[in-house]
């Protein structure tokens, strides 16, 4: 009975934050799904304080990247990529597409998809609202790029942080097992989204800009980003943990930047939507007490099952089943749940390559399926739009099945 409780629980919770009812903000129904679970007495309190501390370097790492991505968002360092790529494509919406595509490559690589997802999207929306083009397409670009772009390194999600943990593969291992099926995932995902939005990106835009030059605080934040970029591919070179160098870096950029603008980083530290934090924290207290009613089991017996097959057939079968897992549960929580189950098994090593894939690649589907995304529908409705979970999808069912797949075979071929 307890266990089975614990699964109402925990499936309500996440489905109310994928929901968010009378527009209740997500970090109110996961934390409400986790207080409740202690309360019931159903996980532990010294369990769930030891999920929440298991997460630090996340919380860190999440830190670290919101305050680099407020400081470059304040700085003008999106607005000006948006508006260069604006200038670049001359007055031709197919090479506005393509920039801006290519921008959220970068920025995804090296500032992580939520960077993509949160601080690029408006500033690609009020860009091409001036070249006088139809959002949708660009809209759509920031958001599939983020997940597609999103294993390219360790650091360009978060969920591959939760999914590896203690075992995540030094940077040139990383670069070996992932460089081609991310390459594959982005150009699939390029040339998918382009056909589809044909009709729309067809037409000519304005390429003028009213000011597309990057102040002086612009250019440091900009070296600072590479700055921190280069400190964390040498942090996963040498098997450290992301979390602190990504926060201690991002805290001496701003700093830096705030001595010599002479501005108050508080400000900076007021926009940062800190609920991401306790949002995180409770899918970490919701996961552990799944794991206790049985989740690892569930997925250890799938694991182990799909060893029996021929390879080939065994990564896709668990690809597709980890994708399309992510748009049902999130693939945060399923990602947290998918990696202790790894962790706690002698697999072949292919199985977590196919598994990271498919937590990265999975949200495609649908809008609820990533964080990212999900933040990415809340910043453009910030802006007076909206896409609805039907128009993600009839792209995204088209889009995540090939992206996934192939970078799968990809996968299998290296």
């Amino acid at each position: 009975m307890p266990h089975i409780l614990i699964w109402i629980i925990s499936a309500a919770s996440i489905l109310l934050m994928l929901m968010r009812p009378f527009k209740t903000p997500e970090v109110a129904w996961a934390s409400a799904g986790a207080l409740l679970l202690c309360l019931l007495q159903l996980i532990p309190l010294s369990l769930a304080g030891k999920a929440v501390a298991e997460g630090l370097d996340v919380y860190l790492f999440l830190t670290g990247m919101m305050l680099l991505s407020e400081l470059a968002k304040d700085c003008g360092v999106f607005a000006w990529m948006a508006h260069y790529a604006v200038r670049s494509a001359n007055r031709s919406s197919m090479r506005l597409f393509t920039s801006i595509y290519v921008v959220g490559v970068v920025v995804t690589i090296f500032m992580s998809n939520d960077a993509t997802a949160v601080v690029l999207t408006p500033a690609v929306l009020s860009a091409v609202k001036r070249a006088k083009a139809p959002p949708l397409p660009y809209l759509l670009s920031c958001a599939l790029v983020a997940n597609a772009a999103s294993f390219v390194l360790p650091i360009s999600n978060p969920a591959n942080l939760v999914v590896f943990n203690s075992t995540m593969p030094p940077l040139l291992r990383w670069l070996v097992m992932f460089s081609v099926p991310s390459l594959v995932a982005i150009i699939i995902t390029y040339v998918i989204l382009r056909w589809y939005c044909r009709a729309e990106i067809s037409a000519s835009c304005d390429g003028s800009t009213s000011d597309t030059g990057l102040s002086e605080m612009g250019k440091i934040t900009l070296f600072g980003i590479a700055a921190v970029a280069i400190t964390l591919l040498i942090a996963s070179a040498i098997k450290i943990d992301l979390g602190l160098p990504t926060f201690l870096a991002s805290t001496v950029i701003t700093s830096v930047v705030a001595i010599r603008s002479r501005s108050n980083p508080i400000r900076l530290v007021r926009e940062i939507s800190w609920s991401i934090l306790p949002l995180v924290a409770a899918l970490f207290v919701i996961v552990e007490a799944v794991k206790t009613a049985g989740a690892m089991h569930l997925l250890h017996e799938l694991f182990e099952s799909s060893l029996h097959i021929p390879q080939s057939r065994a990564a896709l079968a668990v690809g597709v089943a980890v994708g399309v897992g992510t748009d049902i549960v999130n693939n945060l929580p399923l990602g947290l749940i998918t990696g202790a189950t790894l962790r706690a098994m002698s697999l072949q090593p292919m199985l977590a390559k196919v598994v990271l894939i498919a937590i990265d690649l999975g949200p495609n589907l649908s809008i609820t399926g990533s964080l990212a995304t999900i933040l990415w529908l809340t910043a453009i409705r910030r802006e007076g739009l909206d896409v609805s979970g039907w128009q993600f999808f009839k792209i995204g069912m088209i889009i995540m099945p090939v992206s996934l797949i192939f970078a799968v075979v990809a996968a299998l071929l290296i």
